[in-house]
């Protein structure tokens, strides 16, 4: 157990750090399940900005690498073109 005031507050912190985090990780993962099952283009195409939107904003956070959002947003990208 923590024996300093600031080491208590640290575990709190980083405690409600990694609920926040894996909130809107898992929107993003449930999100990007949502585009891969969509199989009407339009639809889609709707749905891919905002994907991408909320990938670059988790990224940008530091919840997910810049890298994993860019693989995903370019797959994504991929499988909306492929529709047709």
């Amino acid at each position: 157990m923590a024996n300093h005031k600031s080491a208590l507050k640290r575990i709190r912190q980083a405690n409600a750090r990694r609920l926040h985090n894996r909130y809107y990780a898992k929107t993003a993962r449930n999100a990007v399940r949502k585009l891969r099952a969509t199989e009407e283009k339009n639809e889609a195409q709707a749905l891919y900005p905002k994907v991408c939107s909320m990938l670059d904003k988790l990224a940008k956070k530091n919840v997910i690498h810049k890298n994993k959002a860019s693989n995903l947003k370019s797959k994504l990208a991929k499988h909306v073109n492929a529709l047709n």
